[in-house]
C-alpha cells in the first residue's frame, strides 16, 4: 500500500464501473480467462479513447482497473472498477489537463464505445476458436446462430456509471485498501451458520439499498461463493495508460512535475498503526476496514479494527 501512496497525484479522483448484459454471463463463466480478459481491454481502450478525443477531455489518461464478479447475493454479475486521476497528460506531453471538478467522461459515449470494442472482441474470439460453448450456450457454437446473438447485445443498453467521486487522494487509499483484494462476502456480513443453512446480509440496491437478509442451503451457498474463484494466476487488479508498469516509471514523474508537486518520500510509510504487529510474521499492522456493532451483531457502539500486514 504504499507503493500506492506514491503513486496519487494530488487531483480529484473519479470512480466509474463497466458492467455487461445478463445475456453474456453464462458465456462469459464458461470462457473466464479469456472473457474476463476481454472485459479488462474493452474497459480500458474505451476509457483511453474517449479521454483522448479532443471534444472530450483531450488528454492521455492513467488508471487502475478491478475486477469484480459477485453481486451482493452472491449471483454472477462481472463489472469493472476503474479508479480515474481528474486529468491526463496532453497528447504532447508538455502540460497537464484537468477535468472539471465533478465530471469526467460521458457515461453515455462510454457505454457505446464499450459495446462496440466488447462485441468486436467476442467476434475475433469466435473467429479464432478461442471459445468454447457448453450446455445452454452449445447452440452458439455456429456461426449463424453466434452472429445473431451478437446482434441482440446491440439491441441492450449497456451499463457504464459513475460513482460519486473520490473526495481526494487519502480517500482513494481508503477504498483500495478495503476493496482491492475483497472476495465475494467478508465475514461481517454472515449473521449466522448451522448444520444446514448459512444466513447472510445483503444490500437492496433496488430498493433505496435496503438491507435484508437472505439464507441458504449450505450446498448453494458454496455454489455460490466457488463461482467466484478466478482462474489460477489471474490478475484482477491491472494498470493502464500512463499507470502501466512499462510507463509508469517515465511518464508518473511528468505528471508531478507539471503539477508542480514534490516527489514522494520512497522513506516515508505510514505510521497510523505501527504500534501493531502481526502475530506471525511481526510485521506493523494498519486498519482496512471499520466494523460497526451492528454489523457483527456485538453489543453496540463496540468498534472491531481488521488489521492487515501486507
Amino acid at each position: 500500500m504504499c507503493a500506492r501512496r506514491r503513486e496519487l497525484l494530488p487531483v480529484g479522483y473519479f470512480h466509474l464501473v463497466f458492467s455487461v448484459p445478463h445475456a453474456l454471463v453464462p458465456l462469459i463463466w464458461q470462457n473466464k480467462r479469456y472473457l474476463f480478459g476481454l472485459l479488462f481491454d474493452a474497459s480500458a481502450a474505451t476509457l483511453l479513447e474517449v479521454a483522448a478525443d479532443p471534444a472530450r477531455l483531450g488528454a492521455e489518461i492513467g488508471f487502475l482497473s478491478i475486477l469484480h464478479t459477485w453481486g451482493q447475493t452472491l449471483q454472477r454479475h462481472p463489472h469493472i472498477h476503474c479508479v480515474v486521476p481528474g486529468g491526463g497528460l496532453s497528447p504532447d506531453h508538455s502540460r497537464w489537463v484537468r477535468s472539471a471538478p465533478h465530471f469526467f467522461l460521458p457515461v453515455r459515449v462510454l457505454s457505446r464505445v464499450f459495446r462496440g470494442k466488447f462485441v468486436a472482441g467476442l467476434q475475433r474470439a469466435f473467429l479464432s476458436k478461442q471459445l468454447v460453448f457448453l450446455g445452454p450456450c452449445q447452440p452458439l457454437a455456429h456461426e449463424k446462430a453466434f452472429a445473431a446473438f451478437l446482434r441482440t447485445l446491440f439491441r441492450e443498453d449497456w451499463v457504464v456509471y459513475a460513482k460519486p467521486p473520490f473526495g481526494g487522494p487519502e480517500h482513494v487509499l481508503q477504498y483500495l485498501a478495503r476493496y482491492t483484494h475483497r472476495v465475494a462476502i467478508s465475514n461481517h456480513r454472515l449473521l449466522s451458520v448451522d448444520g444446514d443453512h448459512v444466513t447472510f446480509r445483503w444490500k437492496d440496491y433496488a430498493h433505496h439499498s435496503k438491507s435484508r437478509a437472505m439464507t441458504l442451503t449450505l450446498e448453494e451457498f458454496l455454489r455460490r461463493f466457488l463461482q467466484h474463484v478466478l482462474p489460477k494466476g489471474f490478475p484482477r487488479i491491472r494498470y493502464f495508460g500512463w499507470f502501466a508498469n512499462r510507463r509508469r516509471r517515465d511518464l508518473l514523474p511528468l505528471c508531478r512535475s507539471l503539477l508542480a508537486v514534490a516527489p514522494p518520500d520512497a522513506a516515508v510509510t505510514p505510521v497510523a498503526t505501527a504500534a501493531w504487529q502481526c502475530p506471525v510474521c511481526g510485521s506493523p499492522m494498519r486498519v482496512v476496514e471499520l466494523l460497526t456493532a451492528t454489523q457483527i451483531q456485538q453489543e453496540q457502539g463496540h468498534e472491531v479494527y481488521i488489521l492487515d500486514s501486507s
